[in-house]
């Protein structure tokens, strides 16, 4: 069923304009750049890890987490990283080291700070149950694939025990990891927490993602368009076009469900996350590459993520 446009800009726009609102906010000078270092690390560090403690644990764990949801979803991942691994090394030329940066930034989606409100705002609150699973082992996937071949690219393969360290210090350091293992030892610990905590994490969690969302727009300020555009423009396809299709390919041979169909196509087709410039950051490889995909990839996505509503109906 192909969605007006209308009903497709009130799904988006609003998320957009929020962003925006962050973007032109720090670019005018109204908000400071330390501003958005502590929205940013209130966010990430408490208010979304709250968000995330809360939903997996009171998430039905069988009924959530199901193998055609995952495969789906993370098959399409690793296709996005190889896609973006050989196209920067065969096409544009890269050094591997920077092809591994550019794969990673075809990985990473932005599924929380994008995923979620889009997801919400498209098929409302309930929806939500599948994106939490796929953001759940997100993080852990994405980095210990990310790290493993860049540690084997550099190293050979001969750092094995630097690698494995430098794998768990990535995702146990990770303050939403934090959160998430926090909500499985209460789900899965069947402990009832007193309800005047959880009404206190519950106002945290509130504050989480139009803050998050109006601090990415103050973040995204720092990621000059610059680069090489083509090895952008590439990177761009294959996050916000090839992931979601071979996803929404699996989903629907698979058989999944409409509910989590849609929500591992739209949290495929979100943005590379500002943890691909993270990435790229730590290693010191295709910074500026990684820092213009995030910026483009984020605006062009207000059409890409219409086109994908559109699909889902």
């Amino acid at each position: 069923m192909i969605l007006p446009i209308d009903v497709l800009l009130d799904v988006t726009l609003p998320v957009f304009l929020v962003i925006g609102f962050g973007y032109l906010a720090v670019w005018f000078g109204v908000f400071s750049d330390s501003g958005v270092e502590g929205l940013m690390k209130f966010t990430q560090g408490f208010a979304i890890p709250c968000l995330l403690f809360r939903a997996i644990s009171t998430l039905d764990l069988g009924q959530t987490f199901q193998w055609p949801l995952l495969m789906s979803f993370y098959t399409g991942a690793t296709a996005g990283f190889v896609a973006g691994l050989f196209g920067a090394r065969i096409l544009f030329a890269r050094p591997w080291a920077d092809s591994v940066a550019i794969g990673f930034c075809c990985l990473f989606s932005n599924s929380v700070l994008l995923g979620l409100p889009i997801t919400e705002r498209a098929y409302g609150t309930d929806a939500l149950a599948a994106n939490y699973a796929i953001v759940a082992l997100h993080a852990p996937f994405c980095y210990a694939l990310g790290i493993t071949v860049m540690e084997i690219v550099r190293h050979g393969g001969s750092g094995v025990f630097r690698m494995v360290h430098n794998v768990l210090t990535a995702m146990f350091r990770n303050a939403l990891m934090i959160g998430i293992a926090a909500g499985f030892a209460v789900n899965l610990s069947g402990v009832s927490l007193p309800g005047v905590f959880t009404d206190a994490v519950d106002l945290m969690v509130r504050a989480a993602l139009p803050a998050a969302l109006f601090g990415l727009g103050g973040v995204l300020v720092r990621y000059r368009p610059e680069g090489d555009l083509m090895t952008v423009l590439f990177i761009c396809a294959v996050a916000l076009l090839l992931h979601p299709a071979i996803t929404w390919a699996l989903g629907t041979g698979f058989a999944l469900d409409q509910a989590p169909l849609r929500s591992a196509v739209v949290t495929a087709a979100m943005a590379p996350g500002v943890n691909s410039y993270i990435f790229a950051n730590m290693y010191g490889v295709a910074k500026r590459v990684a820092a213009t995909s995030v910026l483009l990839a984020t605006a062009l996505s207000v059409l890409t993520v219409s086109f994908w509503l559109s699909v889902l109906g």
